[in-house]
């Protein structure tokens, strides 16, 4: 089996990371949009051409199925995608929706999402939580948080200075939704800041259990072979996934 990654730029990669982990594939074809990243702070209209223009790339590959790792696609453009694919496309949206109700029964939790603007703008979460009956949401556009992981900052008084900053003035999560891919590599500061209590939903984890949950999908023997493309600063990418992928982006 065959899966294409995409996402507007290096945050995908922290999905990469659980699909290489859980080995569900025998291939992985990432595509990083990075000549037009970030896609968080475009319009609508402009996200679903960008995305609908990626799956042309996807074209070139014989892919079994489309991951969209970015939030922001996931929130705009996943049903022109499928419309116009002639593959499966899976977003992360629903896989992360899928991972609150199965780890939270209690539905007068307070739920903190987080994300860009586009995805916090969209409703696509909030909307999914209260049809579930989840009463007590706070979403948060907390953008500034790209740049910083980008930059390799994953800890630090810097990152620490911007979470006071978003953080001062919310309830105190029992569950913290990762709207983003970036924010994986800030989880476990994330939840210190919180005092280690909240639940993280992490994009790279859920989407992995949804593929075994709906797609049964098994775990594999043999390690997953990954290729990585960007349309601008390919080797810039592959650099990030040597430091965010561990020991299996040295295989990059």
């Amino acid at each position: 089996m065959k899966v294409g990654v995409f996402d507007s730029g290096v945050g995908g990669l922290s999905v990469v990371k659980s699909l290489l982990e859980h080995r569900l594939f025998d291939e992985i074809i990432y595509y990083g949009d990075t000549a037009r990243v970030p896609y968080g702070t475009k319009d609508k209209n402009t996200i679903i051409r960008y995305s609908l223009e990626a799956l042309e790339f996807f074209n070139n590959f014989d892919i079994d199925l489309l991951i969209t790792a970015c939030n922001t696609v996931s929130a705009y453009a996943l049903d022109e995608m499928r419309e116009a694919s002639r593959y499966g496309v899976v977003g992360v949206i629903e896989p992360g929706i899928r991972a609150v109700q199965n780890r939270l029964s209690d539905k007068n939790s307070e739920i903190l999402i987080t994300g860009t603007r586009a995805t916090i703008a969209s409703g696509r979460y909030q909307t999914a939580l209260q049809d579930l009956g989840y009463r007590h949401l706070t979403a948060m556009q907390t953008g500034l948080f790209v740049p910083l992981v980008e930059e390799g900052i994953f800890e630090g008084p810097l990152l620490n200075e911007m979470m006071a900053y978003y953080f001062k003035d919310i309830p105190p999560p029992a569950a913290v939704i990762l709207g983003c891919t970036h924010f994986p590599l800030i989880a476990k500061e994330m939840s210190g800041y919180f005092d280690n209590v909240p639940l993280m939903i992490h994009s790279g984890e859920a989407i992995v259990e949804y593929l075994v949950e709906q797609y049964g999908f098994t775990t594999s023997s043999k390690e997953s072979q990954l290729k990585i493309f960007a349309s601008d600063n390919v080797e810039g990418l592959r650099k990030v996934a040597k430091v965010w992928l561990g020991e299996d982006g040295q295989r990059v």
